[in-house]
């Protein structure tokens, strides 16, 4: 039935089907304890984070196939030094046995984070994920300026999570990253889930710099609204 409406969603559109960008696939160990830090309520929002598609990696491929969704992300991310690379080892295998998942890559700034990004572009990674919150690292890092000048270079999209939903961290909202793209104004940026809860300084930034979008993971919707309301002012927008 969802997959059902999925599909007729797409089709009223007139569009041959979807791309989704901000989709998570990780090592099985890595993602049992991400799903377990939502689900025992460690969000920092005061209630336990419901896994939804709480599904082996086929089926959950499946699922994605049977909505429609013809290409996808296989986001992951770092929470300490020495990790991304092992991550993009992965994500590199994920997309060779994956035919619609997008080569996915991450960082975290440290020295060897210009080459290990580099080999990802050169090996054919399309799509990057970079998250603020949980790294806990300024994205202003001189470690990072080769990372965001390669994917500037090469127009390659990163999936940033900066703002500062579900709970700010020291460098979330637009202030350190507006400083980045000042530095990189051609750095193709997808700010996830419409920056919230910074979702207008996020609509600037996105008027400012033709390579910044958007995505509208889990926004405006019931759950995400009790977190932070999208204003209905920006609607508009």
């Amino acid at each position: 039935q969802e997959a059902s409406a999925v599909t007729a969603f797409w089709q009223d559109l007139g569009l041959p089907g979807l791309i989704d960008v901000h989709t998570h696939f990780m090592p099985p160990n890595v993602l049992t304890k991400v799903w377990a830090f939502f689900e025992r309520g460690h969000g920092g929002f005061g209630q336990a984070w419901p896994i939804v598609y709480r599904l082996p990696e086929e089926d959950r491929i499946a699922l994605l196939r049977a909505f429609g969704v013809r290409r996808f992300g296989a986001l992951s991310y770092p929470h300490k030094p020495g990790m991304a690379a092992w991550l993009n080892e992965w994500a590199a295998d994920f997309a060779a046995r994956t035919a619609d998942a997008l080569h996915s890559a991450t960082f975290f700034p440290e020295p060897e984070a210009g080459r290990y990004v580099a080999d990802a572009i050169d090996a054919g990674a399309r799509l990057f994920k970079a998250h603020v919150q949980v790294g806990g690292y300024d994205p202003r890092d001189a470690m990072l300026d080769p990372v965001w000048a390669a994917l500037a270079d090469a127009g390659v999209p990163a999936v940033v999570h900066c703002g500062s939903g579900p709970t700010p961290g020291a460098f979330t909202g637009p202030g350190p990253i507006s400083a980045v793209l000042a530095r990189h104004p051609r750095l193709v940026m997808i700010v996830a889930h419409l920056g919230a809860p910074e979702y207008g300084d996020f609509l600037d930034l996105a008027e400012q710099y033709p390579g910044v979008f958007l995505d509208t993971t889990m926004a405006c919707t019931d759950f995400m609204n009790q977190i932070a309301p999208f204003p209905p002012a920006l609607v508009p927008r």
